[in-house]
Order: C-alpha cells, then structure tokens, then sequence
C-alpha cells in the first residue's frame, strides 16, 4: 500500500518543464566547439540531474579537458536562447499542482537565475513561489541526498512523508538516499527511446509518462474540496 504523503517534491527539468533535450542538445554542441564528442545518450547517463560543477569534474575526468569560465557563459547563453523559443511545461502538470490535497515544492540542480527564467517561459512562477530549492543550497548536489532533505526540512516534513518525482537516475538515487518514496516520469523528450524497460525505474516505486496516471496512482493526494 501507498505511504502517507505530507509532501510532494517536484524535480524541475524533466519533470515540470520539457528542457533536458533542448539542454542537452546545446550542451553536446558547445562541448564540440571544444573537441569534445559525446552523444545524447552519453548527456542522459552522466549528466542528467547533475549540476554544472559536476558536468565539468566528468569532463575533466574522461576527456582531460579543463572547460574555462567562458565556457560556461557561452553555453547559459546559447541555452537560454533556446528556452525563450522552445521551452514548454511538460503537459498536464499544472492541473496535478492545482489540485494536490497535500503541500507541494520543488527541488533541483539548476542555478536559481535559470530556475527563474524557465519558471517564467513556462507559466509556472506562480506556483513556486517561497517553494524553491536548488543545489546552489547545499555541499552535494545529487545523487547525494541533500537537496530533498533540505527541501524536506524547509516544510517541515519528515523524509519518510515526502514523494518525489523525478525523471534522472541521479535524483532517484537522491531520493531513496534521503529515504523517500520516488516515482519515476518518463514523459520528458530526452528520455524518448533512451530506456530499457527492464532497469526503465532505476529503483523508483512507480513509472509514468503522463501526468494525467498521476492521481490514477495516486488518489489519496488530491484535493476532493470543493
């Protein structure tokens, strides 16, 4: 049976809003700039849920390459470009927030400057206000299970009452180690024919592709006032 849920923690990128393939898409072509090759498939594995700090220690690791702060300025910017012409809220996930019975926030290991313009192309802002958590807050980013236990702490919530959504192995992994419930979304375009249905969880407790199975799973979390 379904744990008792006090609060539900939402990955953004992935989960809130479709931007892991536009990201991930503009990361593969500014690391060639650089004569670094890698693959989509290679950004899902290594990359996905991580933040930038960690995205440089891996290329340094496998590529011996030292990206330069210029870098960084010139990736942000061609990827924010991007977001004003593509980014979209990933479908139905307004009307879940809207109708949550139980509290609700946000964590990830975006910058809180790319947090902000991505809540504002999407239409979400208003629902995250004072909900906000980036990696930015804490020493380890995921897979390390800080971010949703201060996430956690901030609400006042115990980490056994909080189910988090995310689309990455790394938050999964983040996740269970702060002992929560995961669920697993898989409706995000990168993640497009990149799974194995056979490790397609990654450890999660549930797998969904559309937020309209949201409530399916889980019914005791909607709001039936009014």
């Amino acid at each position: 049976m379904n744990q008792p849920i006090d609060l539900v923690i939402f990955d953004c990128d992935g989960v809130l809003i479709d931007s892991e393939v536009i990201s991930a898409r503009m990361l593969v072509a500014e690391l060639a700039t650089r004569n670094v090759h890698i693959t989509m498939d290679y950004v899902a594995h290594h990359f996905l849920g991580r933040s930038y700090p960690v995205v440089l220690q891996q290329i340094r690791k496998e590529f011996g390459v030292d990206l330069p702060p210029e870098f960084e300025t010139a990736y942000r910017a061609s990827l924010l470009s991007a977001f004003e012409v593509e980014l979209r809220p990933i479908d139905g996930v307004r009307e879940v927030i809207e109708n949550l019975g139980v509290d609700y926030c946000l964590a990830t290991s975006s910058s809180p400057p790319r947090l902000a313009r991505s809540l504002e192309i999407t239409g979400l802002t208003d629902l995250f206000a004072g909900r906000t958590t980036t990696a930015s807050e804490v020493a380890h980013g995921k897979p390390a299970p800080d971010l949703f236990l201060l996430a956690a702490e901030k609400h006042g919530v115990a980490p056994e009452r909080c189910l988090v959504i995310e689309d990455s192995e790394n938050g999964i992994k983040a996740g269970l180690a702060a002992g929560m419930e995961v669920y697993r979304f898989i409706g995000g375009s990168h993640l497009a024919g990149l799974l194995d249905s056979a490790t397609a969880t990654a450890g999660a407790v549930q797998l969904f592709a559309s937020f309209g199975e949201f409530f399916q799973l889980r019914p005791d979390l909607k709001n039936n006032g009014n």
